[in-house]
């Protein structure tokens, strides 16, 4: 258990990291004449993702599985690759990235990187983590519901997302 404990912690400090990132970024954007949207699904994502770390040790702790390996170590392949993705998405979008939706005039839709195979990459990320990390431990119910409550939160948000994305100038490859 200790083990799984010091890996969630580590996604928990990655995640603050992320944070760090986006509000830099924040700053970038504003300073440029950003504006933001979908303020109000926001607070929503931050509890939901929140939930699905604290879930999942608390799942694991209160209704102790053993570790399955055969569904453990894919898991935890999986979540591994879901955090490469995501950073591949941060790194190509610059300081567009934003955990945030905030709109820059001027700028240019970014269709290099993963971008250029899919218009979300961050959420396949996003979706991919927030089943296996609760897997590793065998923490099903976590996984269902982040999954179920997560659906719901993403068809708000990626239509907020899209609907900024139009107010960006033509593509350009990063």
């Amino acid at each position: 258990m200790i083990w799984f404990l010091l890996f969630v912690l580590a996604v928990g400090l990655e995640r603050l990291v992320e944070l760090v990132v986006s509000r830099r970024n924040l700053r970038w954007s504003l300073e440029r004449g950003g504006h933001e949207i979908g303020l109000e699904h926001f607070p929503v994502m931050v509890v939901l993702h929140t939930g699905l770390l604290v879930g999942a040790l608390l799942e694991a702790w209160l209704a102790p599985r053993s570790f399955v390996p055969v569904l453990g170590w894919p898991m935890l392949v999986v979540v591994v690759l879901s955090q490469a993705l995501r950073w591949w998405c941060v790194v190509t979008l610059g300081p567009q990235w934003n955990t945030r939706i905030v709109i820059v005039p001027g700028l240019s839709r970014v269709t290099g990187g993963p971008y250029r195979y899919l218009t979300h990459p961050n959420y396949v990320a996003v979706v991919a983590e927030g089943i296996a990390l609760p897997l590793v431990r065998t923490a099903w119910i976590t996984a269902v519901t982040f999954t179920v409550l997560n659906a719901a939160l993403l068809t708000v948000r990626i239509r907020a997302e899209n609907r900024a994305l139009q107010q960006l100038t033509p593509a350009t490859a990063a």
